[in-house]
């Protein structure tokens, strides 16, 4: 950890109470003023690291906090140490230094204590001031309108974003564990099932489930001894740009993009390389713009590109071969790491009925809030 060093730091007054004071107000204070003791500014912070609690929200607190601050991070992070959170987020962070996820990272703690009983979530931050007092609140509604945004800016039509789940459909066929195994659909299924939120259609939002899933990682030395061939993590990349969908720089392009383009060059790869696509899919608008983001097709021409992309394992490139979430379903927070599991599946060749023609190279693409907190990596199979 030699290559990595405290540069900040500030510590704000103990006191008994904080009347009128949030969590959030706190570690703002405190974080702000540790980089302004490191002589830096918000935009040359680009990891951040917090405890797990920032009095805001009890989900998205990276996110939260990024916003609240105005802070883009390349590498986000919760540690959950009690009393030595501190010290554990100054190794992780130079872990991540290391690893070329961030170069400058905020590690921050604070909390407010108030004997009045002040509410820990007062309307003092953007979702709650500009977004849930008129209404907009939820998935739906948020993904609904980064689907009209996309169709006002680029043209793109309901039967095409309709592509998306018929496609994946398709896929989920072949897999005897996907919840919508054995019910294939058109896009007059979709297009006739009820709108949950305009324009988005039933069969093209995520249906939430019970499930789990895990993987292990160790070093590339051990997993050369190991069952089965090592699946390599040759690049990532991650950002964060926002919580409320208010405060999002743009609707149509998501911080995928940036996350996506930081994997590409740590794995020293292009779109073109790809054999296969495991990319996040609660709503077919995310599949639409994260094509996009991946150089896939140029921004604005997904419509156009889903009409005629080929979806299944026997193309060129294979979209979520299981499925996706779509067809398998979503185990809450597993329900995105099912898209690692499928493809570390593939690239060891162990995807029974569904297995794609020797593949060597994915990208793997995870989604936070609103298109707000994403992760991109490109995985590699022992041939790569």
């Amino acid at each position: 950890m030699k290559g990595a060093a405290i540069v900040g730091a500030h510590e704000l007054p103990p006191q008994r109470t904080t009347p009128g004071v949030t969590s959030l107000e706190m570690i703002a204070r405190a974080g702000r003023a540790a980089v302004l003791d490191a002589g830096l500014t918000p935009k040359d912070i680009d990891g951040l690291m917090i405890g797990p609690q920032v009095g805001e929200t009890p989900q998205h607190a990276p996110a939260a906090l990024s916003e609240y601050l105005g802070l883009r991070p390349r590498f986000a992070d919760i540690v959950d140490l009690g009393g030595a959170s501190g010290p554990g987020m100054v190794w992780r962070a130079a872990a991540a230094i290391a690893a070329g996820m961030a170069e400058t990272v905020l590690c921050v703690l604070g909390n407010a204590r108030d004997t009045e009983r002040v509410p820990r979530s007062p309307n003092r931050n953007p979702i709650r001031e500009f977004d849930v007092p008129y209404g907009a609140s939820g998935a739906n509604q948020a993904y609904a309108m980064v689907a009209q945004a996309h169709m006002a800016e680029f043209g793109t039509t309901a039967e095409q974003l309709a592509q998306v789940p018929v496609k994946q459909r398709q896929n989920a066929m072949l897999n005897p564990n996907a919840v919508f195994h054995g019910k294939e659909i058109t896009v007059d299924d979709v297009l006739s099932s009820p709108v949950v939120m305009s324009p988005l259609h039933l069969l093209e939002v995520v249906m939430p489930c019970g499930g789990g899933a895990a993987v292990v990682v160790t070093s590339a030395d051990r997993a050369t001894d190991l069952r089965h061939d090592p699946v390599h993590l040759l690049g990532a990349g991650e950002m964060v740009t926002h919580r409320a969908l208010s405060q999002a720089p743009r609707l149509t392009t998501s911080p995928l993009a940036p996350a996506i383009d930081q994997a590409y060059r740590m794995a020293n790869v292009r779109a073109g390389d790809l054999d296969f696509l495991s990319i996040y899919d609660c709503y077919s608008i995310v599949v639409a713009e994260t094509v996009e983001d991946a150089g896939i097709c140029p921004k604005g021409e997904a419509g156009a590109w889903l009409d005629e992309a080929d979806f299944s394992i026997t193309s060129q490139l294979p979209i979520n071969p299981h499925g996706g979430q779509l067809s398998t379903g979503q185990s809450d927070l597993a329900g995105g790491m099912g898209h690692l599991v499928e493809a570390v599946l593939q690239l060891r060749g162990d995807a029974d009925g569904r297995q794609i023609d020797d593949p060597e190279l994915a990208l793997v693409t995870g989604n936070g809030a609103t298109l707000s907190e994403e992760v991109a990596l490109v995985l590699g199979s022992s041939r790569a």
